[in-house]
């Protein structure tokens, strides 16, 4: 690399970066879809994919060449620029929020001077107001799919996904205020940094007793993922398939993988937030430079995949298992419960802080 100029090293490296982030995250919303089907499979005393490769394993390629190779089908009263682009909003908003995500330790590798972080695609200290903010954009595409299709089932779908994001997305964005009043910041490696002082008790679960405020975390982050029991916007016994009955082809791919995608960065956001994202939950019991330098910076990566597997698991199992709610159900516990909740947990954060500093 001695003949480019530095900022050519930089853009390169970067771009090397966002592509293996971009495979990496693909496969994993393939691999989660099949996950799921394996796990509920179980939990129903069944296989579940079995036929595809060994143990199935192949079973996500074949679903996505049968929907890459089905018919493309375009209603005939839809508003055509909308309905095509709508998936695309979902899809982009769902993958494009993973770019400020540290996955790893910051571990810097240089070249022509530059140095870059090897575990983050952009480290900027503002990171956690735009995952909230690109995954609120998201809703777009889903309101835009329901109104553009000229179904009805669709547009019920659309408008209830609308309004749950919005009222969910106030108590998931205030349950949050806590773990930013104790940081100090909204970086979210910083986060991360003020959780790894003693492993499992510096985190913000354990140690700042912030364990409401993931409670009120977890439940809104169903409902922004229009996941169980929440997931009145696609209700086949009600509406068929919800926003996307209409859409067939790699466009109801997009809506699929937009979905797991959202899974992957909510899970992602609250292993940063509460459970102290790539640190291990040792502390330093363990010594810094523990297996060399190349295990020094894989195992941050094995604790921050591990914890997403969990919550992933969570995720699963609670569909298995709890039965959906009544729509008016919905939205009282969003404003009438967690919404509350939420603001008295920055009451008492807030006042625990200030008499401790």
């Amino acid at each position: 690399m001695s003949h480019l100029s530095p900022f050519q090293t930089f853009l390169l490296l970067s771009i090397v970066k966002i592509i293996v982030v971009f495979v990496i995250t693909l496969t994993a919303v393939a691999y989660t879809v099949l996950l799921e089907r394996k796990v509920l499979g179980h939990m129903q005393n069944r296989w579940g994919p079995s036929r595809v490769g060994p143990f199935g394993l192949l079973q996500p390629l074949a679903d996505g060449i049968k929907l890459f190779l089905k018919e493309d089908l375009l209603p005939f009263a839809a508003e055509r620029p909308l309905f095509i682009v709508a998936p695309i909003i979902a899809l982009t908003c769902a993958l494009v929020s993973i770019a400020v995500v540290p996955f790893g330790a910051a571990h810097h590798i240089y070249a022509n001077g530059i140095g870059v972080d090897m575990f983050d695609i952009s480290n900027i200290n503002i990171g956690l107001l735009v995952i909230l903010g690109i995954t609120s954009i998201g809703v777009y595409g889903i309101a835009l799919s329901g109104w553009s299709s000229n179904n009805k089932f669709s547009l019920l779908g659309s408008l209830r996904a609308t309004s749950q994001v919005i009222s969910y997305e106030l108590a998931l964005g205030l349950s949050l205020v806590g773990v930013v009043l104790r940081a100090q910041s909204l970086s979210l490696r910083t986060i991360v940094d003020s959780q790894s002082a003693h492993g499992l008790l510096s985190w913000n679960f354990f140690g700042g007793y912030q364990f409401v405020a993931f409670f009120i975390y977890l439940m809104a982050a169903y409902a922004e993922t229009n996941r169980a029991p929440f997931d009145l916007p696609e209700a086949e016994s009600e509406l068929v398939a919800g926003y996307h009955t209409e859409y067939s082809s790699m466009k109801f791919a997009m809506f699929f993988m937009a979905e797991y995608a959202n899974m992957i960065t909510v899970s992602c956001v609250a292993t940063l937030m509460f459970f102290g994202g790539a640190s291990s939950p040792l502390g330093h019991l363990l010594p810094a430079n523990f297996g060399g330098p190349i295990l020094t910076a894989i195992f941050p990566v094995l604790w921050f995949v591990a914890k997403v597997f969990a919550f992933l698991l969570l995720y699963i199992w609670v569909r298995g298992t709890v039965p959906r709610f009544r729509y008016d159900q919905l939205m009282s516990f969003g404003w009438k419960f967690l919404l509350p909740l939420a603001m008295a947990n920055i009451i008492i954060t807030s006042l625990v802080l200030a008499l401790h500093g």
